[in-house]
């Protein structure tokens, strides 16, 4: 079997098997610079960009920017492949879609060449600046919302802000050389997953050049904009396999590929400084203020793959889509969804609210998406004050319902406690492993309350009487009981007469 490369010299011959951009991407010009590609970045921004590049829009190809270390192995992949890459949106009944994606057309490596980053930012046709450098990319203390001017490549970029290695450093230096340059300012575009990302940003990114470049500060606030955005799009990482099976059915040789799924949503705050890309021609939904759909989605999809990551190891199972087949689960799952979440998020225009919570079962139990139970759970000590905490804490200030949400956070408490026992050989991957851990199991013994006395992940929550009256009842349920017999209590004790679950 001869295999084909991808690289832009052989999309002529790839053609003939699966769909390639019908754009010249020689002819574009770079509109975006984007710092974090990895597979979410390439099956979200990067797929709606090479949908409108293939409409015509030729000022919009992206910069593509590895900023760490860690990244050089993408790096290298993507740039031996000029950009390309093969985006394979899998469907729940087996049929999959492959294409090429050619809307990342420069790359560059941030430690080996700091200032073609800093240029690239700089050059006058760059009209946004996105990002996808994960919550913890944004360097500040969940537990106080301070930035962290500690850490030591913080200190490296005060002390060295011309060869700078984290984005607060390359964004002052990138602004700092359009001043000069009498440029006009850009969009910061965050692109990650959490609430008010772009204020989080701007706070941040505000904060730094304060202190590193004060006189900067003035020119920042009045050129660069800094939009809320709410991403989704369900991206597994990416395996062996699809590198195989991509040889095997369309002889493309890929080192790495993108899996997903099909549904796609991007919804923005119109707040752009020098323009944007019509984006809308392909599907993206622009708001004059994007925080109910992000409450919406970091609720119900993001707290509903916690709830499921955490509940479905302890039964261990290994997928998502397992723990849909299981039907206890998803009752617990659905009735959650519905009744400590929905009564929070109040009026969404445009979206009819049991139609979303259905389509997340419907994706969730998509079997070919395969998403694996230990990247869901994986540094959950920041996912869960922004996924779940938020909502217990309404709850409790109205006095409503908690107990499904304690149980969430009993089955994390348990999930911490069995980790690599006999039955639960999974590992846990958080940066707060060791105090996660220690915690949880010393919650066992002569604090039952320790787990929940992590203030900086759980702040006030030990002090908060209803909530404890809640939790404690439902942790002694899953050791002594198992999951599957706590669930059918919790259930059964919240189902209203005549309803089914």
């Amino acid at each position: 079997m001869i295999t084909k490369r991808l690289n832009e010299e052989n999309l002529a011959s790839i053609s003939e098997s699966i769909p390639v951009p019908e754009y010249e991407r020689s002819g574009l010009s770079t509109g975006i610079v984007h710092v974090g590609v990895g597979n979410f970045h390439r099956s979200h921004e990067a797929f709606y960009t090479d949908q409108l590049l293939g409409m015509g829009e030729k000022e919009w190809g992206i910069c593509g920017i590895c900023l760490l270390d860690r990244d050089l192995k993408m790096y290298n992949t993507l740039a031996d492949q000029d950009g390309l890459y093969s985006l394979i949106v899998k469907h729940s009944d087996g049929y999959q879609e492959v294409r090429i994606i050619g809307s990342i057309v420069e790359y560059l490596y941030a430690p080996s060449d700091p200032d073609a980053v800093i240029t690239a930012m700089a050059d006058p046709g760059v009209k946004i600046i996105s990002l996808t450098i994960t919550e913890g990319g944004y360097n500040f203390d969940p537990s106080t919302g301070q930035f962290l001017f500690s850490k030591a490549d913080i200190q490296w970029d005060l002390q060295y802000p011309d060869q700078p290695k984290t984005i607060f450093g390359y964004l002052t230096a990138g602004f700092a050389l359009r001043k000069h340059n009498a440029l006009p300012g850009l969009s910061v575009l965050s692109c990650d997953n959490m609430q008010k990302n772009g204020d989080v940003c701007k706070q941040m990114v505000m904060t730094y050049i304060r202190e590193a470049k004060p006189d900067l500060a003035v020119w920042v606030e009045e050129h660069v904009s800094f939009p809320n955005s709410m991403v989704d799009r369900i991206t597994p990482v990416s395996s062996q396999e699809e590198i195989e099976e991509l040889k095997k059915e369309f002889q493309i040789e890929d080192a790495w590929p993108v899996v997903c799924e099909p549904f796609v949503q991007w919804i923005i705050e119109d707040d752009f400084a020098q323009g944007r890309p019509p984006w809308e021609k392909v599907g993206v939904q622009f708001v004059d203020e994007v925080e109910p759909y992000e409450k919406m989605k970091i609720r119900l999809l993001n707290a509903g793959h916690s709830l499921l990551g955490f509940i479905g190891s302890l039964f261990a199972y290994s997928t998502i889509d397992e723990c849909i087949r299981d039907p206890e689960i998803t009752g617990f799952l659905s009735a959650f969804m519905d009744q400590e979440v929905s009564p929070l998020l109040g009026s969404l225009e445009g979206i009819d609210l049991d139609g979303y919570k259905q389509s997340l079962i419907q994706r969730f139990a998509n079997p070919y998406i395969g998403d694996q139970l230990t990247r869901i759970c994986s540094e959950s000590s920041s996912k869960i004050p922004k996924f779940l905490l938020p909502g217990i804490e309404e709850q409790l200030k109205r006095g409503g319902p908690v107990k499904l949400s304690a149980l969430v956070l009993a089955t994390w408490c348990r999930y911490l406690e069995v980790a690599g026992s006999a039955g639960y050989d999974y590992e846990v991957q958080d940066a707060m492993k060791e105090e996660l851990v220690e915690k949880a199991k010393a919650s066992m013994n002569a604090d039952p309350l320790a787990f929940l006395k992590i203030q900086t992940i759980f702040g006030q929550l030990s002090h908060s009487g209803p909530f404890i009256e809640t939790y404690l009842p439902l942790i002694d349920s899953l050791r002594k009981h198992g999951p599957a017999e706590c669930i059918k209590d919790v259930l059964k004790a919240n189902r209203s007469p005549g309803q089914r679950i």
